[in-house]
């Protein structure tokens, strides 16, 4: 079985992480007990690159949202500097391609969710300069500017402040995230930006008829504006009968999903889209279930011999693997590193005006 690079664009083993090791990153070596994800694994199912997901339990509200969001970024920070020689932070597509090929995990950090700024730009530009590339502008519940793929539409898509979350994201080259939103949200943003945008972790509804997923226009839209869509492999996403159970209670043995199903997503994508707009965003560590043959960071060699099966050649695998999501980074990262050395166009007064205003506390 041959051994393709993956940078995979969403792994939520931080959360996890908080949930059952208190955030440490001692012990991920391997045979780390209760997740999907560890060193050893990473390794066998040759992850080169990974966005590591931080996400925040919508429990927790405002400016817990950026608490917890600092704590995530922490983590990830952490868990690069405990393996410095299995691991390498990193901010842009170069810096990845010097971390995979000194055989170091291509590390960044995904914002999972437009809430965890607490509607203050400067905390968004704050994320950023602490190594974050992406936001998904929604998780699954409807922010006061955007709506969710699962949860009541307020919106319409985006607010005038959520077209201008899109247009500040891209002035420091954060690249927008588009799973989890509605679809009036994924075009709305798309009629907005300037450059190439991602979805790091969803299915095709065409395939599969669940809101998390990508109906057929967007896949196009996003793969004539150079964009790259990657699939999720979580069970409901995938399989219409499963997707069904879920919806009716769960009871009974769930129908059954596989690596195959999978793989017809990324089919029909690549007929949509362009096979130069598809990658891998599994969502390990975020979700309970995994299909069969594909249960932990391990797993990705089965899909690829899948898709060699259905005749992807090497090249449309090294897309899907790892050049598809780094082209769509490259696209950003002058913006981004701009950004950071203070060469960005200025932003306009109101992406600058404070998120609270004091004087009605004041008044209250």
């Amino acid at each position: 079985m041959n051994l393709h690079p993956v940078i995979d664009g969403h792994n939520d083993l931080a959360w996890a992480c908080r949930e059952t090791r208190a955030y440490s990153v001692n012990g991920l070596e391997s045979g780390a007990t209760g997740l999907h994800t560890d060193l050893a694994r990473l390794e066998t199912g040759g992850v080169a690159g990974q966005f590591w997901s931080v996400w925040v339990d919508p429990a927790l509200q405002g400016a817990e949202q950026v608490v917890a969001t600092l704590e995530q970024i922490d983590f990830v920070h952490r868990f690069v500097e405990r393996y410095p020689e299995r691991a390498r932070l990193t901010r842009t597509a170069a810096e990845a391609r010097t971390a995979m090929a000194e055989g170091r995990i291509a590390s960044f950090i995904g914002v999972e969710g437009g809430a965890q700024f607490d509607g203050s730009l400067a905390a968004l530009r704050q994320f950023a300069r602490l190594g974050s590339r992406y936001v998904t502008l929604t998780w699954s519940r409807t922010t006061d500017w955007a709506d969710s793929a699962t949860d009541d539409a307020r919106h319409g898509g985006l607010t005038e402040f959520g077209r201008e979350v899109v247009r500040e994201m891209q002035r420091i080259g954060l690249l927008v995230d588009l799973a989890h939103v509605a679809p009036t949200t994924m075009r709305d943003a798309l009629a907005v930006s300037e450059r190439p945008v991602m979805v790091s972790h969803s299915g095709s509804r065409a395939v599969c008829d669940h809101p998390r997923n990508v109906p057929d226009d967007v896949l196009a839209e996003i793969g004539s504006s150079d964009g790259v869509i990657m699939v999720a492999f979580v069970p409901s996403f995938l399989s219409e009968d499963r997707h069904a159970w879920v919806r009716a209670g769960e009871e009974g043995d769930p129908p059954p999903v596989g690596v195959g199903d999978v793989a017809d997503h990324l089919d029909h994508m690549r007929d949509v889209a362009g096979v130069h707009a598809v990658g891998i965003g599994a969502d390990y560590d975020g979700t309970d279930a995994m299909p069969i043959g594909l249960g932990d960071v391990s797993g990705y060699p089965r899909l690829f011999e899948e898709l060699e099966r259905r005749g992807w050649s090497d090249d449309e695998l090294r897309g899907l693997g790892t050049d598809n999501v780094l082209r769509v980074l490259e696209a950003s990262d002058g913006d981004y590193l701009d950004f950071l050395a203070g060469r960005a166009p200025q932003p306009p007064a109101s992406a600058i005006a404070p998120a609270v205003d004091l004087s009605k506390k004041k008044a209250g």
